[in-house]
């Protein structure tokens, strides 16, 4: 069975780096796909969502997840939960999602995820995600990194997840920032296993 078969449930944590426009693209490829998408964020993630893209969500669960709705018109394919609601299911490894991205993720979300710590949703969303041996896809957005990042991005790829940091490609020679967002996004679906037409592939024909 492939994976494209198997993988229909995505959880798309944003948090406060830099580069939620990224987030919103994946979602965005995600639902268009028909997956279902439950959408989680941190409150550094709200406000830097709200200033880099000026999508203003409010902190109510409910109006957010209206909010979301409409922006991306999607049905009840995608969801969304509060960082403090652990009876949501994606908290239990017995109704786990097929993966996780994290999209930016910040250094402060990978360090307390390496350190095992699960002190809201998303953290024990990833927690989850790393014990039931599920996809588990960090996208840093920082430079430069210290000791400190890089030695909690190896102990996270060492336990099982995967590290795709945001750096564009320029061999499909972008005209538009969109083109750049488009690759990141690209190789994030292309790690799910989730078709897409997001950027020509190295070799293939103009």
């Amino acid at each position: 069975m492939r994976l494209s078969d198997a993988m229909d449930n995505f959880v798309v944590g944003i948090t406060g780096a830099s580069g939620s426009i990224y987030a919103l693209r994946l979602i965005e490829e995600l639902l268009r796909a028909q997956k279902q998408v439950t959408i989680l964020l941190t409150n550094a993630g709200r406000q830097v969502l709200a200033f880099e893209t000026e999508l203003t969500l409010a902190e109510n669960p409910a109006e957010c997840l209206r909010q979301l709705r409409h922006h991306f018109a999607a049905d009840d394919l995608l969801r969304h939960y509060a960082l403090n609601d652990f009876f949501a299911p994606v908290a239990s490894g017995s109704s786990a999602p097929d993966a996780l991205v994290i999209c930016p993720c910040s250094m402060g979300t990978a360090g307390r995820i390496a350190a095992g710590l699960s002190d809201n949703l998303l953290e024990r969303v990833a927690d989850v995600a790393l014990k039931e041996n599920k996809k588990l896809l960090l996208v840093p957005r920082e430079t430069p990194f210290n000791q400190i990042h890089l030695e909690n991005l190896l102990r996270l790829s060492k336990a099982g997840a995967q590290i795709l940091p945001a750096m564009p490609g320029f061999y499909q020679q972008p005209q538009r920032v969109e083109d750049l967002v488009d690759f990141v996004v690209g190789k994030i679906l292309d790690n799910l296993d989730v078709e897409h037409q997001l950027f020509k592939r190295w070799g293939s024909e103009k």
